[in-house]
């Protein structure tokens, strides 16, 4: 487990695990913390799940867990006891007093059902005594059914119930007495009201049998219905101020859940609820969507944040990356920027040109520079980053070439030039802004001898729709085209082409780029 992921996941079930998968499969680090204490554990299936109707929860829940891990997702058993602001993101403490930080949670912790003090009652809870006619009721269709009213909606239970027996019975328990109107309802669908308490459930062979009432008599029954009060299971999120509020029903209060708008967004920023935890009514089909609708929307949010992270880091990189600091450090975080061959498009254009006076402008770790000097050059190399211009000359060195070289360095968008009237002016792959760039190409034309060659290549902005990386500053890059037209054609002869090259991506796969290469001879 690490300790830092995109989203935590508080809680295991359908929610939890739904919203978990749409997070990993949109390739966000997830972590599900979970302590296993699903609401329907005792259930012996969910149901109204489509393709899985029927399925035990366990084995629902193992196969949810092992879909999020072959995504990359994390799960790990445990309790989190709570969840704090953390600059911009959550602090989630475990229980065995491990912490875990987060950009955002989804909190999918469920409820806790408060059951009825009646003897009995709990053990059977999932079992025969059910809440839910829509998870339960085929299972019990046709048997008798007893109604335990708990409040006004007594009445209402009873009357859903009908729908899958014909024999159910209103226990009123500490419920009102049904008035006429509803008397006549029940008694229409021929449902018999049984009033005062229940004090206790019977079984027999660890099968419910009915229930004793406060007067002694007894009620044989096959099931019992328990409109149990849902509260969420939210003490996690005491430490962010969020409380559970309580929900009502025909005038009842059915239980207590953390409101959330539609997605599942709660009112701290960052936070999303799904589940019974934000939905008391929520089945495992309807848990499991809000968990996937939560899980879109934290992406959503988190693909909003990183696009701002990113203008905020484009905007730096724009700012700096003609600066000399950001050369010099670029330069001295490794022991080699370029790969030491010469431009491809220098050796095809130089190769033939009888050798006389040239400036290398941004002329990196000096690669051309030594190659043009090799041939017998006389080279004037420029770079902005003294890091490189080191380099270069002791590259020189080393190829023996040091008398026919002159490294220096200089900011030519502020500084002149080294002088005029060289043979061979080369700019390879210097990008500047469109003013400064449109500058700088008049005036290394400027430099150029008569009879002179100017050769300015450049990455082509048809780049930018490969796989190859290149910082994606489209108004930095030229086509050939673009150089040309600040060229005096009654002065030069021209040729402009964009010139496709063979390459081998970052990730090693054959790609083509293009160079836009400006051939130009002085008349």
């Amino acid at each position: 487990m690490d300790d830092r992921y995109d989203v935590v996941v508080i809680g295991g079930g359908a929610a939890g695990l739904a919203g978990a998968l749409t997070l990993a499969r949109a390739r966000r680090t997830v972590l599900v913390i979970d302590a296993g204490q699903p609401r329907n554990a005792p259930a012996a299936g969910v149901h109204n799940l489509l393709g899985h109707d029927g399925t035990p929860p366990a084995r629902l829940y193992e196969a949810g867990r092992a879909e999020v891990t072959r995504y990359g997702g994390h799960l790990v058993d445990g309790t989190a006891e709570q969840a704090t602001a953390d600059g911009d993101g959550f602090r989630v403490r475990l229980s065995d007093g491990r912490d875990v930080h987060a950009r955002r949670l989804l909190v999918t912790t469920g409820g806790v059902d408060e059951l009825p003090d009646v003897p009995g009652l709990a053990a059977r809870w999932g079992r025969d005594v059910l809440h839910c006619p829509y998870c339960h009721g085929f299972e019990v269709r046709d048997r008798r059914i007893g109604v335990l009213a708990a409040g006004p909606l007594g009445v209402h239970q009873a009357l859903l119930w009908r729908q899958w027996s014909p024999h159910v019975i209103l226990l009123t328990h500490d419920g009102p007495t049904p008035d006429p109107e509803q008397v006549e309802r029940l008694a229409a669908r021929g449902i018999a009201v049984v009033p005062g308490p229940v004090t206790a459930v019977r079984t027999d062979d660890d099968t419910l049998t009915g229930v004793l009432l406060a007067d002694g008599d007894r009620v044989a029954l096959d099931a019992l219905a328990v409109a149990a009060r849902l509260h969420a299971r939210s003490v996690v999120l005491t430490g962010l101020g969020l409380t559970p509020v309580d929900v009502e029903l025909a005038g009842q209060v059915v239980g207590a859940q953390i409101p959330a708008d539609p997605t599942g967004a709660t009112t701290v920023p960052g936070v999303w609820v799904a589940g019974n935890v934000a939905d008391l009514r929520a089945q495992v089909a309807t848990a499991a969507a809000a968990g996937m609708t939560a899980g879109a929307a934290i992406n959503a949010d988190l693909v909003d944040a990183d696009t701002r992270d990113a203008v905020a880091a484009h905007r730096r990189l724009r700012a700096t990356m003609h600066e000399r600091d950001t050369w010099e450090e670029r330069y001295r975080s490794r022991p080699a920027v370029w790969s030491g061959r010469p431009n491809p498009q220098l050796v095809a254009e130089a190769a033939d040109l009888p050798a006389g006076r040239a400036l290398d402008v941004g002329c990196g770790e000096g690669a051309d520079a030594v190659w043009l000097a090799g041939r017998g050059w006389q080279v004037t190399a420029v770079d902005l980053a003294e890091v490189a211009v080191a380099r270069a000359a002791g590259h020189a060195t080393d190829a023996g070439v040091a008398d026919r070289t002159t490294f220096i360095q200089a900011d030519l968008r502020h500084e002149p030039l080294p002088g005029t009237g060289y043979d061979l002016v080369t700019a390879q792959y210097v990008h500047l802004p469109a003013e400064q760039q449109r500058e700088l190409w008049q005036r290394l034309a400027d430099a150029v001898a008569p009879g002179g060659t100017l050769l300015i290549v450049g990455h082509h902005p048809a780049d930018l729709r490969t796989g190859v990386r290149r910082p994606h500053l489209p108004e930095l890059m030229f086509t050939a085209a673009q150089v040309a037209d600040t060229l005096d054609p009654h002065r030069w002869a021209v040729t402009a082409e964009d010139r496709p090259r063979e390459i081998t991506d970052h990730d090693g796969r054959a790609a083509t780029v293009r160079d836009a290469v400006l051939v130009a001879r002085r008349r």
